[in-house]
């Protein structure tokens, strides 16, 4: 089945934490799943926050394979609702200043972690992901469709939240904004928003968001 990899975007989008399943150092041969928050790099790429202390941080140090399972955090049965199997490597990188201030507005209780120093960014670079949007719904997408998908820099997805903070209906934060849509948080709870006609093209970003905010007052 050919996979419309919008409908993957906004899966990953709608996800604020997913389990990791890494290689045991502890036990040969053998994964560790464990689950982590991530937050979504301008390519839709995971990236994680991890201490270098932790089991899984480890496990990616000695072997960098792994893979990460998503699941719709819509409350249904599990087995009826989107899910996605990504598989790839988990490459240690040194975050920007850009990327740590994008991904503290998504995870803000990340600063104490990242305040105690000891703390690692990796960045899960996706080679093929299994996705199911319910039976018999299913197919692999390969990692070039990340490398081609319509990026947004996070200066300009940053520069595009403050912009519209004169817009937001009461109770909404802006999380993130790119090309397919944007994640905001909504009375406490997180949400995805996505365009129609996506990907849309960046200098009609600010017009399509302000009238997709007008809609939800």
């Amino acid at each position: 089945m050919q996979i419309d990899f919008s409908s993957v975007i906004t899966l990953l989008h709608s996800c604020p934490s997913g389990v990791l399943a890494t290689h045991s150092r502890q036990i040969e041969g053998y994964p560790y799943a464990t689950t982590l928050p991530f937050v979504l790099d301008e390519l839709h790429r995971p990236v994680f926050l991890v201490s270098a202390l932790a089991e899984h941080t480890k496990n990616l140090m000695s072997d960098q394979r792994c893979s990460l399972l998503l699941s719709e955090p819509s409350g249904q049965q599990v087995l009826k609702g989107a899910r996605i199997t990504i598989v790839g490597d988990a490459e240690r990188f040194a975050a920007t200043e850009s990327l740590i201030n994008h991904y503290l507005r998504y995870q803000p209780d990340a600063k104490q972690y990242l305040d105690l120093g000891d703390f690692l960014f990796f960045r899960l670079i996706p080679k093929r992901a299994h996705y199911i949007a319910g039976f018999g719904q299913m197919g692999w997408s390969e990692g070039m469709e990340w490398e081609n998908v319509q990026p947004l820099s996070l200066d300009q997805d940053a520069h595009l939240c403050h912009a519209m903070m004169a817009h937001l209906p009461k109770g909404i934060r802006l999380l993130g904004i790119d090309c397919f849509g944007f994640d905001a948080e909504r009375d406490g709870k997180r949400e995805r928003f996505q365009f129609a006609n996506a990907p849309i093209a960046e200098g009609n970003l600010e017009d399509v968001i302000r009238r997709f905010l007008k809609g939800l007052v």
